[in-house]
């Protein structure tokens, strides 16, 4: 029966499920009596839910604490093995596919590296199919027990009723990708898992929100610092976030070629290929691997003390800093946010070093107000953190149910999946 709302009995059920596992996770261990105020529930209802959660599994005593003056009062927590969750974080120089309990715990992981970014889309598929099917039989974790795959990829993502989520990576080759499709078509995974793939900034995004530097802040962007650059937008209107193609914001009139193959990109000057690729240009002698070139450009830029540092060097991670920044100063005049985080292995590995120029450039293109309430700083969750925000959008789906796994698919037509794999089978 609806209300006047429109909600149902199993709406509000749900919804109250969902506000006690959230607080536990985020918040806890609390007893019920904490779980009252932080979720705004009435005594009662938190004594239904609770019951509930733990006949289910979800949630687990922790201890006790002293009440005043009466018995002491039971802590609550989710409970780690009552779910897990796998994410995949299809990065510019490997796949990494990582196997987490229901709270984030690291239990597996696999690596897949790609070589001369090779990234042909059979090869992709097999990787995350291979590496899936490898962490569940290290950490011995039947299918069944997942709640979700989460995937973490380079382009804009959309989702199509008959093939799932569809990729669309320029900068990649991936030209309208059924991703998704593939995927159903060769892994061993039940019908009933789901995959939830998104672009990696927007993973990237959703990690530092929920357990990073974005934690408390209404309205941030976290940016996405690699081979190429990226960003996602977390606003009280797009709550979960939105991949914003910031690397392909035009820059300069004619400039640079991108890899994406327009001229004048951001990711044409900021990112890390491209500032390789420019000290190259200069007479600098970088290693071939792109980690490894990162690496030496910096020592030649900040040498130790009592060495002279090279000019060149110095000039190019200069000159990357002020194209940085200035496109920073673009998301802080368009959105003002509170934050600004920057993650992403090249992100990561400039770092310390590299961040006061690139906040002095944006500071000094933007706007004086919005500049003036915004902090720029890096990220906290370190490398694994596009594959730690593609195992949250499994997770927060089933905070959205209440803690109700996903519906097994219906009887019917064949899924689209099947159709996709036989449409590729040589007949």
């Amino acid at each position: 029966m609806a209300g006047r709302n429109g909600r149902t009995v199993r709406d509000l059920r749900r919804a109250n499920r969902t506000a006690v596992l959230q607080r536990l996770y985020f918040d806890g261990p609390l007893s019920r009596f904490e779980l009252g105020p932080a979720t705004g529930l009435s005594s009662g209802s938190v004594s239904n839910v609770v019951s509930d959660l733990v006949t289910d599994g979800l949630v687990e005593e922790a201890g006790s604490v002293d009440s005043d003056g009466g018995r002491p009062r039971t802590l609550l927590r989710v409970a780690p093995g009552s779910g897990h969750m796998i994410g995949v974080d299809v990065g510019e120089t490997r796949v990494r596919i990582e196997l987490f309990d229901l709270t984030l715990t690291e239990l597996a992981r696999a690596e897949r590296p790609l070589a001369q970014r090779r990234y042909e889309v059979e090869g992709i598929v097999g990787h995350i199919r291979d590496g899936v099917a490898e962490v569940l039989a290290e950490a011995r974790i039947a299918p069944e027990q997942l709640l979700g795959v989460g995937i973490g990829v380079p382009g804009i993502v959309e989702r199509t009723p008959d093939r799932g989520a569809v990729v669309h990576g320029q900068t990649i080759g991936w030209y309208d990708v059924p991703l998704e499709s593939l995927l159903r078509a060769t892994s061993q995974l039940p019908e009933s898992v789901p995959y939830f793939i998104d672009n990696g900034a927007k993973t990237l995004g959703q990690a530092e929100m929920w357990f990073g530097g974005g934690r408390g802040a209404r309205n941030a962007v976290v940016v996405l610092f690699g081979s190429g650059v990226g960003a996602c937008l977390v606003t009280p209107e797009v709550e979960h976030g939105r991949a914003v193609e910031w690397g392909h914001l035009t820059v300069r009139v004619r400039g640079r070629r991108c890899r994406c193959g327009a001229l004048g990109c951001l990711e044409a000057y900021a990112g890390a290929e491209s500032l390789i690729e420019r000290w190259r240009e200069e007479g600098g002698r970088p290693p071939a691997d792109e980690e490894t070139a990162l690496t030496a450009l910096l020592a030649a830029a900040y040498p130790p003390e009592g060495t002279e540092a090279d000019p060149v060097a110095l000039a190019v991670l200069e000159e990357t800093a002020e194209y940085l920044g200035a496109g920073l100063s673009d998301l802080i005049n368009l959105f003002q946010p509170e934050r600004i985080l920057i993650g992403g292995w090249a992100g990561l590995q400039l770092g310390a070093r590299f961040l006061p120029s690139v906040r002095r450039y944006a500071m000094s293109y933007a706007l004086r107000h919005p500049a003036e309430k915004v902090t720029v700083d890096l990220g906290r969750l370190g490398p694994d953190a596009v594959t730690v925000g593609a195992a949250i959008l499994p997770l927060a789906d089933f905070f959205t149910r209440g803690g109700r796994r996903a519906e097994p698919a219906p009887e019917g037509p064949a899924p689209a999946w099947r159709t996709a794999m036989e449409e590729r089978t040589p007949h």
